[in-house]
């Protein structure tokens, strides 16, 4: 039976604070999930190994008794001792450890790990060993689940009721509206259920915006391309935009450069959270030239060019 370096697994220091552990923990738990990685037994065992280090490191009291263990097993090793439980080399006596041994690390029941798929290192070293031999009580908060959900430019816009399924389990949210790509919410209770009475764990659920082709989006800010007639780019007048929010109509100033640009303040994003707040929409003005003349048409033109002595 093999020792199990948990830091290794984690990839992280043995000198790591809780939330450095914690954020180890849910990179590979969201790297090498099941869900995001089906019919992958590699995937599955890393994924087997990260809960179960976290099991371990990411409780003060597991933590310290499991740092003891790996002092006195370097001791066992460098002494010429063996792989796995056994009269110790160098006076050290390793199976004190052991499932049924000495109660060194007692409050490790194995009733807290109970249907968990965890090393026989792991159930060794740490299952059923309270002090009186029975299982601990002790609660524990179930595994937290990782899921993506999809949504169109429109729909981060609008926010709104959605369902999503994890685990077979369909789940009606509501989603503020100004959600951003990558952003991530938790839905505490909707995970893993929690261990001897314990809290279930949590949702984490990361939104992908889908791109748009109509619109660039820069935080509440948002850029569009606006076809414009060139006789109103010549002559100004009015023109209707379709925005995320509606069509609204806008003035073009007479002699309106390619190219140009115009703020309309508040026509942009929502500000996530903060009703009645969005950022604002910027229009790139292109000029369209006119195809498919007709023979009145380009003597206008010919007719205008002289005008400007460009005939």
């Amino acid at each position: 039976m093999d020792y199990k370096d948990y830091y290794k697994i984690l990839g992280v220091e043995k000198t790591a604070t809780t939330e450095q552990i914690k954020k180890a923990y849910r990179k590979l738990a969201r790297q090498y999930h099941p869900d995001v990685n089906p019919n992958d037994a590699t995937a599955e065992q890393k994924f087997k190994e990260a809960n179960e280090a976290n099991e371990v490191l990411s409780d003060p009291e597991k933590r310290q008794k499991y740092d003891q263990l790996g002092a006195d097993y370097q001791r066992y090793q460098q002494a010429g001792g063996g792989r796995g439980p056994g009269a110790g080399a160098g006076g050290f006596d390793w199976s004190q450890y052991a499932q049924g041994g000495g109660g060194g690390f007692g409050g490790f029941g194995g009733g807290q790990f109970e249907g968990e798929d965890f090393s026989d290192f792991f159930s060794s070293m740490f299952g059923g060993m309270g002090g009186g031999g029975g299982r601990s009580s002790r609660p524990g908060a179930g595994q937290d689940y990782q899921a993506e959900l999809e949504l169109t430019l429109q729909e981060a816009y609008e926010g709104g009721p959605r369902t999503i399924t994890v685990n077979g389990k369909n789940l009606r949210i509501t989603i503020h509206p100004g959600v951003a790509d990558g952003q991530t919410i938790r839905l505490r209770d909707q995970g893993g259920p929690g261990r001897n009475g314990g809290p279930n764990g949590s949702l984490l659920i990361t939104f992908r915006i889908l791109p748009d082709a109509r619109y660039a989006r820069s935080g509440d800010d948002l850029t569009q391309d606006v076809p414009v007639p060139l006789y109103r780019a010549l002559l100004g007048g009015e023109q209707t935009v379709e925005t995320l929010g509606g069509p609204v109509k806008i003035k073009l100033k007479p002699e309106t450069a390619n190219g140009s640009r115009l703020r309309l303040r508040g026509k942009g994003f929502p500000v996530y959270r903060e009703p009645g707040k969005h950022g604002d929409l910027y229009l790139r003005l292109n000029v369209q030239l006119p195809t498919n003349l007709t023979d009145e048409e380009r003597a206008l033109i010919q007719q205008l060019a002289q005008l400007r002595g460009e005939a």
